[in-house]
């Protein structure tokens, strides 16, 4: 369950460019049957809203016009920051290594939540033992090791998956989420800060400063909008994980469920540089940190659920995979009208 960052070379940024120069599209054929068969089954048009979409989705990105979600897999990315020793988080920089092993021994919300779905669950570690450094003085990452840790990634998009379900954990990284989304899409600290594990009062006061302040130390990143430079600034080795695994999907063809605002501000660099990017992604829930919904509306996506949640490690994505199960039972299984005797619209 657990794996560790590959020793090989890591992959430089002109060669990301490259290969977002080269996404593939969805099977039309696939979408254009799926649609067809959507007319004959026995029910009012469109009348299962949404699991009608989520159908044709699937098949496009499955390239099948029967699509199916037997193979789930959710993948956890752990990362650690340097700006934790600020004090922007309710709990200490060390918990983000005893939650992994908190996963690991199955003790987490995520694990119940893939055994109930009876996913396979993957937790990669970033290397813990040496946080990302302070991205208020400096950047956290310089290319190489983003590009390593984005590399790494990759590895979870392994052929034959139905569906990647993607989160992550790491103490600090919302305040991380919201630098990088502010250098994104505009907007100041105070803009984007949510309460993350807790924070209120002078705590959050404290993050939105730190904020700001990692605004300034980059300007010169976010006045060039440099996406994968401001990705290596300010985010974690998870957040570059992230956006790895979301390209090696679409490079893969395998849907993919995004949780949180973390997980979400990692992928949404790859908006950034291509509006195409994300298309093979559907965000599995609206969280409760407030920068959330400004950015589901920056990146033009609508979550599938609203549970008030905000722990991050895949948990909503996991808990958003039965809806994609019964929308391929739904097209799969339902008669259509001339096979179950019924008369249709038109008689």
């Amino acid at each position: 369950m657990n794996a560790q960052p590959p020793k090989s070379d890591a992959p430089t940024f002109d060669e990301i460019r490259r290969i977002l120069r080269a996404l593939p599209a969805p099977d039309q054929e696939a979408v254009t049957k799926v649609v067809a068969r959507q007319v004959e089954l026995t029910k009012p048009p469109g009348s299962l809203g949404r699991l009608e979409d989520l159908a044709e989705w699937l098949a496009g990105w499955q390239g099948r016009a029967q699509p199916k979600v037997e193979r789930p897999r959710v993948a956890v990315f752990a990362g650690s920051h340097g700006v934790a020793r600020r004090g922007v988080s309710a709990y200490p920089p060390e918990v983000t290594g005893q939650m992994v092993q908190n996963f690991l021994k199955g003790g987490a919300a995520i694990n119940q939540l893939a055994g109930a779905i009876d996913a396979d669950l993957r937790i990669y570690e970033l290397d813990l033992e040496h946080p990302v450094a302070d991205f208020t003085e400096g950047p956290a990452m310089d290319e190489a090791r983003a590009a390593n840790a984005m590399a790494y990634g990759m590895m979870a998009a392994e052929p034959g998956i139905d569906v990647l379900c993607l989160g992550e954990m790491g103490i600090g990284n919302t305040t991380a989420a919201s630098t990088l989304c502010a250098a994104l899409f505009g907007g100041t600290g105070a803009d984007w800060a949510g309460p993350g594990t807790g924070v209120q009062g002078a705590a959050l006061q404290r993050k939105i400063a730190t904020i700001d302040a990692g605004l300034a130390r980059h300007r010169d990143l976010v006045e060039k909008k440099d996406a994968l430079g401001l990705l290596a600034a300010v985010g974690g080795e998870e957040f570059a994980a992230i956006a790895g695994a979301v390209l090696a999907a679409r490079m893969g063809r395998i849907p993919v469920l995004l949780d949180g605002f973390a997980c979400t501000a990692a992928a949404a660099v790859l908006y950034a540089l291509d509006r195409r990017a994300l298309a093979h992604c559907l965000v599995a829930h609206r969280s409760a940190e407030p920068g959330h919904t400004r950015l589901l509306e920056a990146i033009g996506q609508k979550p599938l659920l609203d549970f008030g949640m905000r722990l991050g490690e895949a948990s909503a994505a996991a808990l958003a995979v039965p809806l994609l199960k019964a929308a391929a039972a739904c097209h799969n299984g339902m008669a259509t009208f001339a096979e179950a005797g019924v008369s249709s619209k038109d008689g």
